[in-house]
């Protein structure tokens, strides 16, 4: 935005047209879009707009812009991590899994019960 506003300005002054430094930053602060009004205040109240450099302006921009696009990025990753997947679970009934899971998971407690019982009893 800078730089075309430069470009605008270079023209005009081939042209005989000058601004004065305080109406260019006026003409920089009016051309913001609105999510940048509350820092526009902030600069029309904090600095005299009529001694205050077009650099500076452009600076304190600049660093406004930057400190924007490190809390937009720290919010997309915070999404991200935030990220809860629920899975869809389905019932399928299949009475011959079940009744083979049921058979092993019983042999399964019986075997750990004569472990148990033969190191009760100190056998090997």
């Amino acid at each position: 935005m800078f730089s075309r506003f430069t470009n605008i300005i270079n023209a005009l002054q081939a042209l005989d047209k000058t601004y004065s430094n305080s109406e260019m930053v006026r003409k920089i602060l009016r051309c913001l879009p609105r999510s940048w009004m509350p820092k526009v205040t902030a600069i029309e109240e904090a600095k005299n707009l009529n001694i205050l450099p077009l650099e500076d302006l452009l600076g304190s921009l600049m660093t406004h812009e930057l400190s924007m696009q490190k809390k937009d990025d720290d919010e997309e990753k915070d999404k991200k991590k935030n990220k809860i997947v629920a899975l869809k679970s389905s019932l399928i009934e299949d009475s011959k899994d079940d009744d083979d899971n049921e058979e092993l998971a019983l042999i399964t407690r019986k075997f750990k019960k004569f472990l148990a019982s033969k190191k009760k009893f100190g056998g090997k």
